[in-house]
């Protein structure tokens, strides 16, 4: 991509306009709930919401892509690990396969990182997540229980070195997403 995409915190002005772009973004996907727009509402009226974890990528001006990490815990009975859902990752149809998400992605991993978090975890494509660290969660041992398709569509990345060592059980998901 030969244009710079300047990637930054979203502000209240872009509210509207990212739940649109998130909507058109997963309009054609058949994995899709088309519930996206919505959830990106409810989660940025959550007490749980992290403000620096919300990104959006402007390209000439426009606001083309974001993405959303929010607050999750892993459970394993005896001990609560703190972790981070990246949903979701939204890019204008028109401005996808340009490298954008990946952006979105990475400055995402940075930011969180620099807030401190290990991980990451996510429901997404086995065939583009690998690229930016995302392994199967059952690598770790973590476990949802959002009925899968197949296990590798449930992904977690470590975002420090052994950043999910001993790290393992059940994702409790913010109610936001309606589990």
């Amino acid at each position: 991509m030969n244009q710079t995409v300047n990637i930054r915190k979203e502000n209240s002005f872009d509210h509207n306009w990212v739940i649109e772009l998130t909507e058109k973004a997963f309009e054609t996907l058949e994995i899709s709930d088309h519930n996206e727009g919505k959830l990106v509402d409810k989660l940025r009226k959550a007490t749980t919401f992290i403000e620096e974890l919300s990104l959006v990528a402007e390209l000439n001006g426009q606001v083309v892509g974001h993405i959303l990490f929010t607050p999750i815990v892993i459970d394993n009975g005896e001990q609560h690990f703190q972790s981070l859902v990246l949903a979701p990752v939204s890019v204008l149809p028109e401005f996808q396969k340009m490298g954008i998400g990946g952006q979105l992605i990475l400055a995402g991993h940075k930011k969180a990182k620099e807030l401190g978090y290990q991980s990451a975890i996510l429901l997404g494509h086995p065939e583009y997540y690998p690229r930016f660290g995302y392994n199967p969660a059952s690598t770790w041992g973590i476990k949802t229980q959002i009925p899968l398709p197949s296990d590798d569509v449930f992904m977690a990345v470590e975002l420090t070195e052994s950043g999910l060592t001993g790290v393992s059980g059940m994702v409790i998901f913010p109610p936001e997403f309606g589990e």
